[in-house]
């Protein structure tokens, strides 16, 4: 099967951190973060207003990203774009993982998320 183009597995989302940051090196010393990120809002679905709640993994790779994501605390406001992937590779597994291309922290003020 053919790769999609970079444009089609595009995700931007904003939330609060809903956990601690795990940060490890990956066998080949490159710097991995992990959080999970909690999303909610209201959006329009059929000229219906509903609500929108998820949590999703993030995976913040490489010393730039691990930098941002590092020190982030519980309840931390952020912004997470990047594509999502299957957690690992296993027949049959299919949960997915946001894997961080950019993080952008959101001030108090802003009502996204």
């Amino acid at each position: 099967m053919p790769f999609a183009p970079p444009a089609d597995n595009c995700l931007i989302i904003a939330g609060r951190i809903a956990g601690a940051c795990e940060t490890r090196q990956s066998p080949a010393g490159v710097p991995i973060s992990r959080f999970l990120l909690e999303h909610h809002s209201g959006q329009m679905e059929a000229g219906v207003s509903r609500e929108a709640r998820c949590r999703i993994p993030v995976v913040a790779c490489g010393e730039a990203l691990t930098g941002i994501a590092g020190p982030l605390v519980t309840g931390a406001r952020l912004r997470v774009s990047g594509f999502v992937s299957r957690a690992n590779y296993r027949e049959g597994e299919y949960r997915l993982v946001l894997h961080a291309a950019r993080i952008d922290m959101l001030d108090h003020e802003s009502s996204e998320d």
